[in-house]
């Protein structure tokens, strides 16, 4: 796509110069919506309207989203798109956006990009009219056009016989390694993202975001069924109220519990002035683990066990197939790894070993199996009186 070398836009009044998760809020359309119907309403209710819309994406979106709006004016500019065409912005103009970036950019870099127009024209109170039909083919023929640099490989499931290789080559007494591999655990067996657990930086500790020894919460069941939960303060589908997440006990060595035993008992995190995974350092200082810290200990183990490393994605890969493998039914899998829809379900796709039950020839043996795990056809209907 032929933009300028800095990839900047021209100069405008409309797009000042801000850091990328400014942009939606402060990059103006030309024209903004005006009290038409001539309600009694002041320019400070509009306003209120604007802000509590801002605040329904998630930081990282606003950073994702403001790469995209940035590539969507350079475009502009270099089509000599005038401020008024850009918002409301055309189904023309919006394909025509689509099918420059078609052949050099996946689907889903174009998807995302046009999801920050779409957002900015929202959160600006500018209608977006857009034919469906033909953005939904202009997407198609974008993924066949990516290039195949583009595409992801087939992200590597972690599984059980790769965290006890990684287990062998830890020192757990050293206390990075134990809140490492407390955190590696507590991932994987609670079907979380990594980001969830660890921070971006180690002055990045936010109470109000990230996990705490006081959100830790322990239940028992009528059975007696101990489960072990982690309130997450503030997650990227649910920002304000947070999500919970849980394990319970499991046998050998790659049991969270235990691991999580051993962590606060060598790093003794503080209840609720620091990140859960927190450890001494070798200076004397109390730090987090971030990110960088865990991919760092993470690559060394791997390198000592001689086995290779999967991206971090994969942790959560492998819990899916792991959970699944065991015969927990998919709706309860979906539940656990907090998925809105159905789509962890693409990681079948690409284990068939979680298929292959359903694959085999005596469909009589397996009935028993079925029957747990598939997911029933239609919804159960509840009269008022209680019955079926």
């Amino acid at each position: 796509m032929p933009y300028n070398k800095n990839l900047q836009p021209l100069p405008s009044a409309f797009r000042p110069h801000c850091l990328a998760r400014e942009r939606l809020l402060l990059w103006l359309p030309l024209y903004t919506p005006r009290n038409e119907s001539r309600l009694p309403l002041l320019q400070t209710d509009l306003q209120r309207v604007f802000t509590v819309i801002s605040h329904a994406y998630a930081p990282s979106t606003l950073e994702t989203y403001g790469s995209g709006l940035l590539v969507f004016h350079v475009f502009c500019d270099q089509k000599g798109v005038l401020e008024s065409q850009r918002a409301p912005a055309s189904t023309l103009l919006l394909s025509a956006f689509v099918a420059a970036m078609a052949g050099s950019y996946s689907g889903d870099a174009i998807a995302n990009y046009m999801a920050a127009v779409h957002a900015w024209h929202v959160l600006h109170g500018i209608e977006w009219a857009i034919d469906k039909d033909q953005l939904r083919a202009l997407y198609k023929g974008s993924n066949r056009l990516a290039p195949p640099a583009s595409k992801r490989q087939k992200r590597a499931p972690y599984t059980i016989t790769f965290l006890l290789a990684i287990r062998s080559a830890l020192d757990l007494s050293n206390p990075l390694h134990a809140a490492f591999w407390a955190c590696l655990t507590t991932t994987f067996y609670s079907t979380s993202r990594l980001g969830e657990f660890v921070l971006p930086s180690l002055q990045a500790f936010d109470r109000s975001r990230h996990v705490t020894r006081s959100d830790i919460s322990v239940t028992h069941d009528r059975n007696q069924l101990k489960t072990t939960s982690f309130h997450l303060p503030s997650t990227k589908c649910s920002p304000i109220e947070g999500e919970d997440v849980s394990w319970a006990k499991q046998d050998g060595l790659t049991d969270p519990e235990a691991a999580l035993d051993h962590h606060l008992a060598v790093n003794n995190p503080l209840s609720s002035g620091e990140a859960l995974f927190s450890y001494t350092h070798t200076d004397g200082k109390r730090r987090p683990l971030t990110r960088r810290n865990f991919l760092k200990c993470l690559a060394e183990a791997g390198k000592r066990a001689g086995v290779d490393v999967p991206p971090a994605h994969g942790i959560r890969i492998g819990s899916v197939l792991e959970y699944l493998l065991r015969g927990m039914p998919f709706i309860v899998m979906q539940v656990k790894g907090r998925w809105a829809g159905p789509s962890f379900t693409k990681y079948l796709r690409q284990h068939a070993e979680v298929l292959a039950p359903y694959m085999q020839a005596n469909s009589v043996v397996l009935a028993d199996f079925t029957r747990i795990a598939m997911r029933p056809f239609g919804k159960i209907r509840i009269s008022h009186n209680g019955k079926h």
